[in-house]
């Protein structure tokens, strides 16, 4: 049989890494999924949904050390079902390849069957979309797709396949090599007036962010860093593992609506370092710390890409480098700081600290989400990787649930609903034997919740939790908020099934909590050793509206 275009992409992708590939299968690339017969090198992860299959290459991604995840899907509606990972991909910036299967060459244009225009229809969610109509050009867009994804700010590339493609002879075209990757480098001038920034300041603080994620031997140079420069640092939106939140110089987690008291401290700051972030509208408390666009403190901005840097707020020390390449350069000069800069660093930590305390109270309407998450981070292995979908019940997680670099975090920092699932399965997947847990709502587990038959296929056994308080309940709070006294229409009173008798349906083991006696027992059976996924229902509270909130009962439920 001749090799076909279908086992040149096949073997391009291998040469670039490639391991796992996240699809729902779709006859305009069957060319491409027949050649991989003869691969098993590259595993073909079949899921149920294109969502959850790119929640899933998105997620991989992150695991990858800045390689690019995979995600394979049909045209048209396949493409469309897919593109909340495109989404989460560009505004969390992480690498990403679609892989698109597209009509025949000789239909364009004439409205054929799920015709679609991917350069327009993906420009606002893609950092380029790649079109191949010659078999010799095929491994180059491959090659050029990767590039793109996992350079400068990383983010997705869709590469659009016509069927008929897969199909034509290659046997003369070899695959093409990957290129090499790049890495801005800072200037010798940019570090010495780095370390002069901070060897004068007194009250210095350093944002954590995406890009400053790295292999364990890179963020342990973040972490001496810290020590040697007296540095606090505070991880960010949806990055809480980059910085162990046990260290003494641990400043806090900068995520969504930071708590008022661990703000107030931070604005003290005379220096700010967004080091590997990108600064959106969350890490800057809707762009009010720091201000945009004239930030009210002096702001040195760490980005690899000069598209970023600038964008939105003016940074007195703007530096278009590899975050980690800065680390090593200050590493490599002598520290200097002001001798009380400690207690500076024992503020932070101590509000931290403070507001990270084990501590809850019973609510009358069901299960307080704090005492699971607390019991949870007692019982969590040091090296679990956690995701968390978008919503309230995030907050109790992220109030009592430590991380560090070998307890990972996974979650959509865009906030989209439906990640936690199957970012989940492809963390069990990416590191089998190690704990995968999944903390969803019960609006967010019946999205992707579906993704536990791609787990039972594929012999991945997360944990899934699910906070089934039965509403939308950030909907239902920012209703409140706007509209005091109104009725919550659109959010309360969510039909739900019993999730633990849903899991069984499966063939997963499902667990139930409805009072706070059997959490302990609850969570001891399900992180357990197993072989299949787990799913613990736990009837939550919706009066604990966040774990720093609680709203008043006005009628019984």
């Amino acid at each position: 049989m001749p090799r076909s275009v279908g086992k040149l992409v096949a073997e391009s992708l291998l040469a670039h890494g490639a391991d796992l590939i996240f699809c729902v299968p779709g006859e305009s690339f069957l060319g491409l999924t027949d050649a991989m017969t003869d691969l098993p090198e590259l595993r073909l992860i079949v899921c149920r949904h294109e969502g959850g299959a790119s929640y899933m290459a998105v997620a991989d991604g992150r695991m990858r050390g800045g390689r690019a995840g995979l995600c394979l899907v049909s045209r048209g509606p396949g493409v469309a079902n897919a593109m909340i990972g495109l989404h989460t991909a560009f505004h969390d910036c992480v690498p990403m390849l679609l892989l698109v299967g597209q009509i025949e060459r000789r239909d364009m244009g004439r409205g054929a069957l799920q015709e679609q225009n991917y350069g327009k229809l993906l420009s606002d969610v893609t950092k380029a979309v790649i079109e191949v109509a010659q078999p010799s050009q095929v491994s180059e867009a491959i090659a050029r797709a990767y590039h793109l994804a996992e350079s400068g700010t990383p983010g997705p590339v869709a590469l659009i396949l016509p069927e008929d493609l897969l199909d034509d002879p290659a046997d003369d075209l070899p695959p093409a090599a990957p290129r090499p990757r790049t890495a801005p480098q800072p200037s010798a001038a940019q570090l010495d007036e780095l370390a002069a920034r901070l060897a004068a300041a007194e009250r210095p603080l350093v944002h954590l962010g995406s890009l400053a994620d790295g292999t364990p031997e890179q963020l342990a140079a973040i972490a001496d860093l810290a020590e040697r420069w007296m540095l606090p640092v505070a991880p960010t939106h949806r990055w809480p593992h980059l910085f162990d939140s046990a260290h003494p110089h641990y400043a806090g987690y900068v995520g969504n609506r930071v708590q008022a008291k661990l703000m107030a401290a931070m604005k003290r700051a005379d220096l700010l370092v967004a080091l590997g972030e990108r600064m959106t509208d969350v890490v800057s408390q809707s762009y009010t710390w720091p201000a945009a666009p004239d930030p009210q403190l002096p702001f040195v901005h760490v980005w690899p890409d000069p598209v970023e840097i600038n964008r939105v707020f003016r940074a007195e020390l703007p530096i278009v480098a590899d975050p980690h390449a800065v680390v090593a350069g200050l590493l490599a000069r002598k520290p200097a700081f002001p001798l009380r800069r400690a207690a500076w660093i024992a503020t932070l930590n101590g509000i931290h600290r403070e507001l990270t305390a084990p501590r809850h109270e019973p609510a009358p309407d069901g299960v307080n989400f704090a005492a699971v998450c607390i019991a949870l981070a007692e019982r969590m292995a040091s090296d679990a990787m956690l995701s968390t979908d978008a919503g309230n019940f995030t907050s109790f997680v992220h109030r009592h649930v430590p991380f560090g670099p070998r307890r990972i975090f996974l979650g959509s920092a865009v906030g989209g609903m439906g990640a936690a699932v199957p970012m989940t399965v492809a963390a069990a997947l990416r590191h089998p034997g190690r704990q995968a847990i999944a903390v969803v709502g019960d609006g967010g587990a019946l999205m992707t919740g579906n993704e536990i038959a791609t787990a039972m296929r594929h012999g991945a056994a997360p944990l899934i939790l699910i906070a089934d308080n039965r509403t939308y309940g950030s909907i239902g709070m920012h209703h409140g908020n706007r509209y005091p006294g109104r009725p919550v229409a659109a959010a309360a009173d969510l039909v739900n099934p019993d999730f633990a008798a849903w899991a069984r349906a499966f063939g997963a083991e499902g667990y139930t909590i409805r009072t706070e006696e059997e959490i302990a027992p609850a969570l001891d059976a399900a992180l357990a050793p197993r072989r299949v996924p787990a799913v613990v229902h736990v009837h939550a509270s919706a009066l604990q509206v966040t774990a720093w909130r609680r709203a008043e009962a006005t009628t019984p439920r």
